[in-house]
C-alpha cells in the first residue's frame, strides 16, 4: 500500500502505474476520457513454457436468478446486504449458501457467476468482539468448497482452509468466539486448487468486527449511511461474458479487464454516493484474484487512512494514494463538504491483467453536521522488540508455471511445506521472492508487524497490522508475529501467495501451531 511517506518499492511506482516491461499493451478507448484500459499482451515473469493445457470449464449447478449488485440502473453504489443473524442462547447464527447465478460482468454480456446468498459476492456480516458466532454454510455447488474467514483470528479447524473443505449438498457449521478487535475482514473460498475459479466467478464477502473502543465510537459506523463497503474486482472476461481464471483463460484471445466496485462494471461509468453526514467511512477490500488497486482522489487531493488489513492505525494519516495488493484492505475517512471523485488505478500483478485509471465513485455532499475532530490517538500498537525472535527464512520461487514455498510446491496437503511452531512463539521471519514476480504474502491465524521493506524501516501507514503484504519481484520483506491462543495437532493454518493463482499452482505451505 502506497502514500506519500513510504520508500519506493521498486517494481510498481507510487501512482500505480507499472515500470517499463516487455509487455506488448493494447489500448481500447472509452467514451468517457478517465475511464481507459489498457490491455497487456505478454507475460510479467517467466513459464511460458510451462502454460497448462487449457484448464476445466466452470461447472457448478444453474441458478436462474440475477445479481441485483451487477446491475444498478440508476448509477448509483450498490450497497451490499447486511446478513441479519438469529441470537440463541447467546451464540448469533448466520446462515449462508455458495451457490451459482448469472450476473452481468461486462455491460449488456450474461456471465455465469456465483455468490453466496445470491448470484455473485454475498452479504456483509457484522461481528462484534467477544460475541459467539455460527455459521450454517451450505454447498450448493457441483464440487467441494471451503470459507476461509480471512484475517480472522480463529481456531484452526474453523479457519476455512484446505483441511475444511466439504462437498456439494452437505452444510461446514463452524463456531467461534470473536477475539478480533475492529477491522474490516473478508470470506472466499480456499480449497486445493479452486480457489481462483470459485473466488473469481463471485464467491466473496465482507465482514465487519465492532468493538466497543472509544476510536469506534468516534468514527462513522452507520453501515451504508456513512460506513460504506467497497469491494473492487479486476476480472479476465472474453466477449461472451465467460470469466477466465488460469493461464490458458487469461492467455485467450479478445479478453477484457473490467473493474467492479460492488459487483457493479465501472469501465465507463461512475457511480455515485449521495452523502447525509459529513463524515464518511470507506473499507475497501481488494477481491481482485491477482491485480493491484490503487485508490486516489481525482483532485490529488488526500485521503485520511484510518485502518489496515487488522486494524486501526496508531493515528490518522493523511495519504495521496492507498496501494492494496490482491487480498489486502484498508479504511479511510472523508470529511465531504464538497462533491469528491475517487479513482482507482489498476496494475497488472500476474501474467496479463488490466491497466488503467478510472473515476469510479462520486460522492456528493449533502451533510449539514460538523464533525468533532478525529481522535489524535486511534490505536497503540505497541512495535516488537524482535532481538530474542525465532528467525525463519520463507523462499517464494517458481519452476516455470509451479509455484513453491522454500522448494515445495503445495498442490497437495502432504506435498506443502511445514512450518511448526508452538503457542506463544514470537517470530521473525524473512520472506525473500527468489523470483521476479509479483506475490502477495496472506498469513492465517495471527497479523503481523512490518519490520523491513526491501531493506527499508517501515514509516507511516506501514507500522501499522498486516495479514496481506506486497512483495516486488526480488524484494524481502521482514515480519514478526506472535502465536497466541490456538494451539492444534491435526489442523493447520496457511501462508500462501494471495495472487489467486499462484495459490492454486503451488505457492501454499502449511503452519501448525502446536501446545508445545
Amino acid at each position: 500500500m502506497t502514500h506519500t511517506t513510504e520508500p519506493d518499492r521498486g517494481a510498481h511506482a507510487r501512482d500505480g502505474s507499472t515500470a517499463k516491461s516487455e509487455h506488448s499493451k493494447e489500448v481500447r478507448g472509452h467514451k468517457k476520457g478517465l475511464h481507459r484500459r489498457k490491455f497487456l499482451g505478454g507475460m510479467a515473469g517467466v513459464g511460458l513454457g510451462a502454460v497448462a493445457a487449457a484448464g476445466a470449464t466452470f461447472s457448478l449447478l444453474t441458478d436462474s436468478t440475477r445479481s441485483k449488485a451487477a446491475a444498478a440502473t440508476d448509477g448509483t453504489l450498490t450497497i451490499p446486504d447486511l446478513l441479519e443473524g438469529t441470537t440463541t442462547d447467546g451464540t448469533t447464527t448466520f446462515t449462508l449458501a455458495a451457490q451459482t447465478g448469472t450476473a452481468e460482468v461486462l455491460s449488456g454480456v450474461t456471465s455465469t457467476t456465483a455468490g453466496y446468498n445470491q448470484s455473485f459476492l454475498g452479504p456483509t456480516l457484522k461481528w462484534t468482539k467477544g460475541d459467539a458466532v455460527l455459521l450454517n454454510i451450505t454447498n450448493s455447488l457441483s464440487e467441494d468448497t471451503t470459507v476461509h474467514f480471512h484475517g480472522a483470528h480463529v481456531p484452526p479447524k474453523m479457519d476455512g482452509g484446505p483441511q475444511n473443505a466439504f462437498s456439494a449438498g452437505t452444510v461446514w457449521s463452524p463456531t467461534f468466539t470473536v477475539l478480533d478487535e475492529a477491522k474490516t475482514l473478508w470470506y472466499h473460498p480456499h480449497a486445493l486448487g479452486t480457489t481462483a475459479k470459485q473466488a473469481t466467478h463471485g464467491l466473496a464477502g465482507m465482514i465487519i468486527v465492532e468493538d466497543d473502543s472509544d476510536t469506534s465510537a468516534a468514527l462513522p459506523g452507520d453501515y451504508g449511511v456513512d460506513d460504506i463497503p467497497l469491494i473492487f474486482q479486476c476480472l479476465a472476461v472474453d466477449s461472451a461474458g465467460d470469466i477466465k481464471y488460469d493461464q490458458s483463460g487469461y492467455l485467450s484471445s479478445g479478453l477484457s479487464f473490467p473493474v467492479l466496485v460492488n459487483g457493479e462494471n465501472v469501465d465507463d461509468t461512475t457511480l455515485a454516493f449521495a452523502a447525509t453526514k459529513t463524515r464518511n467511512r470507506f473499507r475497501a477490500l481488494n477481491a481482485s484474484p491477482s491485480d493491484i488497486i490503487t485508490i486516489q482522489r481525482s483532485d490529488g487531493g488526500t485521503l485520511t487512512q484510518i485502518a489496515t488489513d487488522q486494524g486501526y492505525l496508531a493515528e490518522a494519516a493523511e495519504v495521496t494514494t492507498i496501494r492494496l495488493v490482491a487480498g489486502a484492505r484498508a479504511e479511510f475517512v472523508m470529511d465531504v463538504t464538497a462533491d469528491v471523485t475517487l479513482q482507482v488505478v489498476i496494475t497488472t500483478g500476474w501474467i496479463r491483467g488490466g491497466s488503467g485509471t478510472y473515476d469510479f465513485l462520486t460522492v456528493t455532499a449533502g451533510g449539514t453536521d460538523t464533525p468533532d475532530d478525529l481522535p489524535s490517538t486511534l490505536n497503540t500498537i505497541e512495535r516488537y522488540d524482535t532481538s530474542d525472535f525465532t528467525a525463519r527464512t520463507i523462499t517464494l520461487s517458481n519452476t516455470g508455471a509451479t509455484m513453491k514455498i522454500n522448494g515445495s510446491a503445495g498442490l497437495t496437503m502432504s506435498s506443502m511445506a511445514m512450518i511448526s511452531t508452538t503457542l506463544g512463539a514470537k517470530e521473525i521471519w524473512t520472506i525473500a521472492n527468489a523470483s521476479q514476480l509479483e506475490h502477495s504474502f496472506h498469513l492465517h491465524d495471527v497479523p503481523y508487524q512490518l519490520i523491513s521493506i526491501n531493506g527499508e524501516d517501515p514509516t507511516g501507514v506501514d507500522l501499522g497490522w498486516y495479514d496481506t503484504f506486497e512483495v516486488v519481484g526480488g524484494g524481502t520483506i521482514q515480519i514478526a508475529m506472535e502465536f497466541t491462543d490456538f494451539a492444534d495437532d491435526t489442523y493447520m493454518y496457511m501462508l500462501h501467495c494471495h495472487l489467486l493463482q499462484h495459490e492454486d499452482e503451488g505457492m501454499m505451505a502449511s503452519l501448525m501451531v502446536t501446545e508445545s
